[in-house]
């Protein structure tokens, strides 16, 4: 088939969270910019993976950049403008669509999506920024340093893109590019020798060691209906498997408490005492909205029960890697499967066949979310990288995190890592508010490719911090950014890092673009 030749200022692959705030940033700056997504919704976990927001304490009044608290605010607007809200919720300072406990802004992936739109729009419609949706880069060209262009194919069509550019950032989830065009970079878990981290892998590193993949999916439930979906042809696997390190089979109310690693049994909807998992992740709070707009709540499944460790889906086999992308689809469904059949009820019945999968609310036809939830990617081999002794309240103490010269963001979140493929359980432990250092978003060799996603310079543990949300969007936009300073000044990306006076008016640049460079209070989480 004829390959189309395109050309931008700025490439960047991978229309994820990071993505769209890359391609955001650079389409300000006056670039032109081409960005390509495997899935048909860009937005990443926002939207293909349906992850509602995962933020710190301080959201509301400090601690994001402000094109993402624009973000946030258009997502409340976008309820307020065009949904029925009772009154009690219209007056709410902070109006929060799910009520979620462990989001202050929980809302459905759609409506994420909507907004991206929207804040793009200009910039599409001016023809600054192409967007070339079910798309995915499959090779590179190189010469010595650079990276001259990438070819990307149309899943569906076949199509094939040159695309070609002064820049690329790699966007996707996993890191997908850096492979590609031979960037230097690791995966899994570092060793203690390696790193000196407390929390490290002890002997040898184990690239192939890393954090579970989930496949999220929603629902809502109507008592006294039923909805129970055909079972699921590896339901028997799944209702007796019970890993070394768990407390019992996987498919039990009965879980891991992330921080202690001692068994916790969870509610499922209000229960006396115990932790809603309902409300964990709920989207839509219908008591919020007026009499009849909602059947029910809707909830967004992403709990500790359909996290997938069984093997990775970076750096294998196609064969093994669809074998793992299915058998984290299979746990899905047998989750929902048990929930709506065999559960436990407090009331001493068996199943909630009211559950109602809501492939509508995640724009899938099989009910499940466009793409897995991925939390760990390749990261690149970085001029720096951030360890667990820069953020570690453990380590750090009172000094707070490090404070990094060449900061050009902040983040803060527990540093988090969920159960991995090398059979070992969570590491939840308390982290300071962070920097994202210029540093680590430069790699050791390669010119004029930038990281603009979860696959910048830190490790296994500390991915568990710099993997959130809002630090995602800050690392995206810093690097849209960077890209679009470097074109032009006619700079290179290390050159900016490594000189004084270039470093300090890059970061004017950002402050004046209303990112954050530092925290004005230090307290861990």
């Amino acid at each position: 088939m004829f390959k189309k030749e395109l050309s931008a200022d700025i490439v960047i692959i991978g229309g994820s969270t990071g993505g769209c705030a890359a391609a955001l940033a650079a389409a300000k700056s006056g670039c032109r910019v081409i960005m390509t997504e495997e899935t048909k919704w860009i937005g990443g976990q926002l939207t293909n993976q349906a992850v509602p927001p995962d933020e710190h304490r301080w959201i509301e009044q400090f601690g994001c950049t402000r094109s993402y608290r624009t973000y946030r605010n258009k997502v409340r607007n976008y309820y307020l403008t065009h949904f029925p809200l009772k009154e009690k919720a219209r007056i709410v300072p902070q109006f929060n669509p799910g009520s979620a406990i462990v989001s202050r802004i929980s809302h459905e992936p759609r409506v994420s999506l909507a907004v991206l739109h929207e804040m793009l729009a200009p910039y599409i419609h001016s023809g600054k920024v192409l967007i070339l949706t079910e798309t995915k880069a499959v090779r590179v060209e190189t010469e010595g340093d650079e990276v001259k262009m990438v070819e990307a194919e149309n899943i569906n069509t076949k199509q094939r893109y040159v695309l070609c550019a002064p820049y690329f950032l790699d966007a996707t989830d996993c890191g997908d590019l850096l492979p590609l065009a031979g960037v230097e970079y690791v995966t899994g878990a570092e060793s203690q020798k390696e790193t000196g981290e407390p929390h490290a892998k002890v002997g040898e590193a184990d690239p192939m060691e890393m954090q579970a993949i989930t496949h999220c999916f929603a629902l809502d439930y109507i008592e006294g209906e039923d909805y129970t979906i055909e079972k699921p042809k590896d339901y028997d696997f799944w209702k007796n498997y019970q890993a070394d390190f768990w407390p019992n089979r996987q498919l039990d109310w009965t879980a891991v408490s992330p921080i202690t690693l001692e068994p916790i049994t969870y509610g499922f909807f209000k229960e006396k005492g115990k932790f809603s998992l309902w409300e964990y992740r709920r989207l839509i709070d219908k008591s919020q909205f007026q009499d009849g707009l909602y059947d029910g709540d809707i909830s967004l499944i992403n709990w500790p029960q359909n996290d997938y460790w069984l093997g990775p889906v970076i750096d294998v086999s196609e064969e093994e890697r669809q074998s793992h992308l299915e058998g984290a689809r299979q746990l899905s469904l047998s989750l929902l499967y048990w929930m709506q059949k065999e559960a436990p009820r407090p009331d001493g019945k068996a199943g909630y066949p009211g559950l109602r999968l809501r492939g509508d609310v995640v724009g899938t036809d099989d009910g499940l979310a466009m793409y897995p939830y991925i939390r760990e990617s390749r990261r690149i081999k970085a001029e720096f990288t951030v360890l667990e002794q820069h953020i570690s309240t453990d380590v750090r103490g009172e000094t707070g995190a490090e404070v990094f010269h060449d900061s050009v963001g902040i983040g803060c979140y527990r540093i988090d890592l969920h159960p991995s493929t090398g059979m070992t359980n969570f590491v939840d432990i308390s982290s300071m508010p962070f920097q994202i250092p210029l540093g680590s978003l430069i790699p050791v060799r390669v010119n004029n490719l930038l990281p603009a996603s979860k696959n910048l310079g830190v490790t296994h543990i500390t991915n568990g911090c710099y993997r959130l949300h809002p630090v995602e969007w800050n690392i995206g936009e810093a690097s849209g950014y960077l890209a679009a300073y470097c074109i032009k000044h006619g700079y290179t990306p290390r050159r900016v890092r490594n000189d004084e006076r270039l470093l300090e008016d890059f970061q004017q640049h950002l402050v004046s673009e209303g990112i954050e460079l530092s925290w004005p209070v230090t307290h861990s989480v």
